[in-house]
C-alpha cells in the first residue's frame, strides 16, 4: 500500500525540488467518487478535464455530474505546486466558448489562484523546505 504523505526528496513535476510528496496514488476511487458527489452538490458544469496523469481518476469521477444546463467547464487535479498545470490546461480551453472556466484541486501546496478551488490546503509552514 502506498503511503499518502511521504517525507523523501522529490522532483516535482515543476522541475524543483521538495522533500514533501503528497502521493495521490494512494486515493480510492471511492476517495474521488465522495469528493466529487459533494462538490457536485456546490458546482454545475456541462464538461470536467482531469489533468494528465494526476486528474485522470478524480475526472472519471465527476463525469456522471456533467450537465447540459450550463455551460461551464470544470478542470480537476490531484495535487497544486505551482499551477502551471491548471493554467495550461485553461489557456488550452479559453476559445471554445465555455461561459465559465473553474478549477478543483484535492490538495493545494501553495496558494491558488481565484478561479481554483483546494479541497485540502497545506498552511504556509508546510512549505517545501521540510
Amino acid at each position: 500500500m502506498t503511503n499518502l504523505f511521504q517525507y523523501k526528496k522529490f522532483t516535482l513535476h515543476s522541475g524543483g525540488t521538495s522533500y514533501f510528496k503528497i502521493e495521490c496514488d494512494a486515493l480510492t476511487d471511492q476517495d474521488y467518487q465522495t469528493f466529487a458527489k459533494i462538490l457536485s452538490k456546490k458546482i454545475k458544469f456541462r464538461k470536467v478535464y482531469g489533468i494528465p496523469r494526476g486528474g485522470i481518476p478524480f475526472e472519471n469521477a465527476f463525469k456522471e455530474y456533467e450537465s447540459n444546463d450550463n455551460n461551464n467547464l470544470l478542470i480537476v487535479d490531484d495535487v497544486f505546486t505551482t499551477g502551471n498545470s491548471m493554467e495550461e490546461a485553461k489557456k488550452k480551453f479559453l476559445d471554445m466558448g465555455y461561459d465559465n472556466i473553474f478549477g478543483v484541486v484535492v490538495f493545494a501546496r501553495n496558494d491558488c489562484t481565484e478561479w481554483i478551488k483546494p479541497i485540502f490546503k497545506m498552511q504556509k509552514f508546510f512549505g517545501d523546505d521540510v
